[in-house]
């Protein structure tokens, strides 16, 4: 959540700012504003709103012009969305942009104002600008930075200009993201590489607490200490076409049409000789064989990712497996240690809850592999081994091509642990793994048919509240559906195992409101079928998302969406999800709301 840029350079630094913050969007923002070095000083402009509230402002009150500056997106935390309370924040001689939060920032506001500074915002933030302007009393900036850091509890990526150095810009970071951008003599900061991929492939990863300066000639590296330090260039994998809409009208069904590519590349890059192979990254079957138990720790999405893979690997491997909710894992005093493999997803590799669950297995001595889809990101990077996930940028706030990559991986885990601990043979491995590599096809023909999608969408588009129902992988399937639904079209919808109906639920049931059902496991079809039949007897409009040439009884059924796929049961879901997916995204679209930037989401979640 909220975005960070930085630029000096030769270039207008207003458009890169704000090209920058565009770029950024997807993370969730609810006010915005840049501050540029002028030559008469730092104007800073910012509002409430979105992007287009400051563009329509900076048109009013002028562009900035100016070759250095920062810029924010911000989500509220501390104090409401407003003017006030945007970013940039400035007292004293110091002006900073800055995500995440400050834990004990009322204990410093009260210091700082028992020394004569006051405060004009709500927020955590101006209150680091003034710690910075209390502790650059020698016209020191990197002492200043440092001094600071010292006193700082929380996470928090800042983006500091000083007024006495117009050629400089400062940056660091803790438990938030921020990389550096490094081009032709010049340089960039920003939240994640989208924010300035137009002009440069190189980047430099920040750890905690590094301090970065970037002058018009050169750049420098500090650790907490101020003393200088060497980091290494990498180059993205990226391309400006991959985080652009490419002629879709959102990024959501532009990235949703991806998944056949990236279910396919990402379960490419997983195997060898036809199956699944984890070695290269530490995860051998000796290790595997060794494991007592898995938990799965997550949030959202990448947690219904977790479901999938806790009833692969259980039916698979025989191995107990438990999916928790990050923000629960690390508070409920797990028991978790020696012999346990703790599987973290995430999307960002950012995710506050999820980062600190990672660290808590890691304390009490489990085994930890993450699956994440950005290999710079502070979980792949402390994690003890990463599975990269092949997405790419993934910009819409929903996630479409990064849940269908981790069940991609989650599936060839689950058939390398079923492997290497005896319950399956080689042969069997390489049907399972044939079968998987054969699932961007069955996604695609879902997808070439989002029309009988899309009208299913024009049935919902009035509802005020509906469910998903289903059992086994179906059940699992209908949380994501559910989220999905109701993240981006506001509609109340619930996820409920079918089974349960009959124990509370099936009160809410009237004439009229849908009922979601996805019916393609076989072992359980007959009792799902019997669900739906007390759902239809009670009024319920029930649509069927099931195999190809499932049947039901006469007039059981209002709407039918078949899954051609010629996959084992366990894998259906990989297709089946699309179609999930298609429906949500017609009918946010069908309402009126861009799918892309539901209201009070962000992508990435770095507060807890």
């Amino acid at each position: 959540m909220c975005g960070i840029v930085g630029y000096i350079g030769q270039r207008d630094c207003t458009d890169v700012l704000m090209q920058g913050l565009e770029k950024l969007e997807y993370r969730g923002y609810d006010s915005a504003g840049i501050a540029v070095f002028e030559k008469t000083g730092i104007k800073t402009v910012k509002t409430k709103g979105k992007l287009a509230d400051m563009r329509h402002k900076l048109d009013i009150e002028g562009s900035p012009v100016g070759h250095c500056g920062i810029g924010h997106t911000r989500w509220a935390t501390h104090g409401e969305p407003s003017d006030i309370n945007s970013h940039p924040h400035t007292n004293g001689r110091v002006t900073i942009v800055h995500n995440g939060i400050i834990e004990n920032y009322i204990e410093l506001k009260e210091f700082l104002t028992e020394k004569g500074y006051t405060f004009t915002s709500q927020t955590d933030t101006e209150v680091v600008a003034c710690l910075l302007d209390y502790y650059y009393s020698e016209r020191n900036p990197l002492r200043a930075i440092t001094e600071t850091l010292k006193e700082l509890q929380g996470s928090y990526a800042l983006g500091i200009i000083f007024r006495d150095f117009p050629d400089r810009v400062y940056a660091t970071r803790k438990e938030s993201p921020l990389i550096v951008g490094i081009g032709e003599n010049e340089y960039f900061i920003g939240s994640d590489i989208p924010a300035f991929l137009k002009y440069t492939k190189k980047y430099v990863l920040l750890d905690d607490n590094d301090i970065v300066c970037m002058k018009t000639d050169g750049i420098e590296y500090y650790d907490v200490h101020g003393i200088p330090e060497q980091k290494e260039i990498s180059i993205a994998e990226w391309d400006v076409e991959q985080a652009q809409k490419c002629g879709y009208p959102h990024f959501m069904l532009k990235e949703i049409h991806e998944q056949p590519g990236i279910v396919a590349k990402t379960m490419e890059s997983c195997c060898r000789d036809g199956v699944p192979y984890f070695e290269n990254i530490g995860l051998t079957d000796d290790m595997l064989r060794d494991v007592k138990r898995v938990f799965i720790v997550a949030c959202g999405t990448a947690m219904h990712a977790g479901i999938i893979a806790r009833y692969a690997i259980e039916q698979l491997a025989r191995v107990p497996v438990t999916v928790e909710v990050a923000s629960e894992f690390r508070y409920m005093d797990p028991i978790v240690g020696e012999g346990d493999l703790v599987i973290v997803v995430s999307q960002s590799g950012e995710t506050a809850d999820t980062k600190a669950g990672l660290e808590l297995a890691k304390e009490r001595g489990a085994k930890t592999l993450a699956v994440v889809n950005v290999k710079y990101s502070a979980i792949a990077r402390q994690a003890d081994m990463y599975i990269h996930t092949l997405a790419g940028p993934e910009i819409a706030v929903a996630s479409t091509k990064a849940y269908t990559a981790q069940i991609s991986v989650m599936y060839l885990l689950a058939f390398r642990f079923a492997f290497a601990r005896g319950r399956i043979d080689l042969q069997r491995m390489k049907e399972l793994t044939a079968q998987a590599l054969s699932a961007p096809a069955a996604i695609q023909r879902v997808i070439d048919r989002k029309n009988e999608c899309q009208f299913i969408a024009s049935k919902l588009v009035n509802a005020d509240n509906l469910f998903f129902i289903g059992r086994s992988f179906d059940y699992a399937l209908s949380l994501e559906g559910s989220l999905k639904l109701k993240e981006i079209s506001y509609i109340h919808s619930e996820a409920y195992a079918a089974g349960e109906l009959k124990h509370g639920t099936i009160s809410l049931i009237e004439p009229g409101i849908p009922v979601i059902t996805v019916a393609t496991q076989a072992n359980v079809l007959a009792k799902t079928i019997s669900n739906m039949e007390e759902v239809k007897a009670r009024g319920g409009m029930i649509i069927a998302v099931c195999r190809k040439g499932t049947v039901f009884a006469e007039n059981s059924v209002d709407l039918t969406l078949e899954i051609d796929a010629d996959l084992d049961d366990m894998l259906v879901p990989l297709p089946t999800v699309c179609a999930l997916q298609l429906i949500a995204y017609y009918t946010s679209v069908l309402r009126g709301i861009d799918p892309d930037k539901p209201r009070n989401l962000a992508k990435a979640v770095t507060t807890e």
